[in-house]
């Protein structure tokens, strides 16, 4: 099985795309941290990811709301795009009540979507996947980490998909 592995991405385009390929190996109680400066593009996968799925409306970052929630019609679950980048106490994470949204399975749990999880501290689930976006040059490259036995499964599918 494969835990780890690095693909570069050589514009918004390439970003996006490779949220496409995402799109396709999602599964109900997934949950995929998403790491990397302001500007690495976080975001940019998540729209990626929302508009392989027929999602047409606007995807922007929720820094203010915390949360944006999707409901797909190709979907038979949810997909919940957060961002803790406001933070300012792990323990805001609990007060907004946002724990509820992860680690359910089957058709009642969805995939979140998280960007900035080190500012929820230890209050987050371990992710499935991480996902690392760090700019190069001009481009970007990411870094997909299995951190579960879902997640190897998510990057076997994804390898198999012609991800790298």
């Amino acid at each position: 099985m494969t835990d780890f592995f690095s693909i570069d991405l050589a514009d918004t385009e390439e970003t996006e795309a490779l949220g496409a390929r995402l799109a396709a190996i999602l599964c109900p109680g997934l949950t995929l941290f998403l790491d990397g400066d302001l500007g690495a593009g976080k975001t940019t996968l998540v729209r990626g990811v929302l508009r392989a799925l027929g999602h047409i409306g606007k995807v922007k970052s929720p820094t203010f709301t915390l949360l944006e929630s999707y409901a797909i019609s190709s979907l038979n679950f949810p997909l919940y795009h957060f961002d803790f980048y406001r933070f300012t106490d792990p323990d805001e994470f609990i007060e907004a009540g946002l724990d509820e949204y992860f680690g359910q399975t089957g058709p009642a749990g969805g995939v979140c979507l998280v960007e900035w999880p080190d500012k929820a501290g230890g209050h987050l689930p371990p992710p499935d996947l991480r996902i690392g976006l760090a700019v190069v040059g001009d481009a970007r490259r990411a870094q997909l980490s299995a951190c579960s036995d879902a997640g190897r499964a998510c990057l076997e599918r994804l390898i198999r998909r012609g991800a790298t």
